[in-house]
């Protein structure tokens, strides 16, 4: 007797539903994402259309007396500086500046107030300046500055600047204000005054 057949059994699948929370956090990712993209094209756009420069440091004028300094004397040095703030729209505001003179990686000289705090609007230059006062002069310094002098015809020195830098556009300033240091290579004749070509170099600058 045969055996009766059954017919294949056949599975349908029918896609299930998304739920309402599944959709709306996908609606909300992909808001999220286009503000965020639409954020970070509005600043770009600001940031081409402002160009933030750093400020730029010269020596102005810079003196020492007596030069070169005999051993065990102390020297005095009478320094400007200009600084120049490029941007159209964006003003500085500096906090107290401090500057060191090295000869080598001696330090010679120092004067922890040349200035600050205060304010400088875009497109403006302002200068400052102040004396700076040496101890005792070592003698392996007094005999490198008359060496070089002798050979080269000027000493190199090193003036070294610090203070603190916060910006400011329009009505928006930023509240953590960065270190700055400023470094100018400084040429000094057997007169004490700087060299010409000293006058027209740009000092380099380092933010933290």
């Amino acid at each position: 007797m045969a055996l009766p057949t059954h017919a294949p059994v056949r599975f349908t699948s029918r896609p299930v539903p998304e739920s309402i929370k599944k959709r709306l956090s996908k609606q909300v990712c992909s808001f999220v994402l286009s503000v965020l993209f639409l954020a970070a094209f509005i600043l770009f756009l600001l940031w081409l259309a402002l160009r933030p420069h750093r400020p730029r440091f010269h020596i102005s004028s810079f003196s020492a007396s007596p030069f070169p300094p005999p051993e065990s004397s102390s020297p005095s040095f009478s320094v400007q500086i200009a600084i120049r703030n490029p941007n159209r729209k964006i003003g500085f505001f500096f906090g107290p500046i401090s500057g060191t003179v090295y000869f080598r990686s001696n330090q010679i000289a120092s004067n922890t107030d040349m200035g600050g705090p205060f304010f400088q609007p875009p497109k403006n230059t302002k200068t400052v300046g102040a004396q700076l006062e040496g101890g005792s002069i070592e003698p392996l310094d007094a005999a490198g500055m008359q060496n070089d002098l002798s050979e080269n015809g000027y000493v190199s020195l090193r003036l070294v600047l610090k203070t603190t830098l916060r910006f400011r556009l329009s009505a928006w300033e930023t509240h953590g204000a960065r270190v700055m240091h400023v470094s100018c290579d400084v040429a000094v004749g057997s007169d004490g005054q700087i060299m010409a070509e000293s006058k027209s170099k740009r000092c380099s600058m380092y933010l933290f």
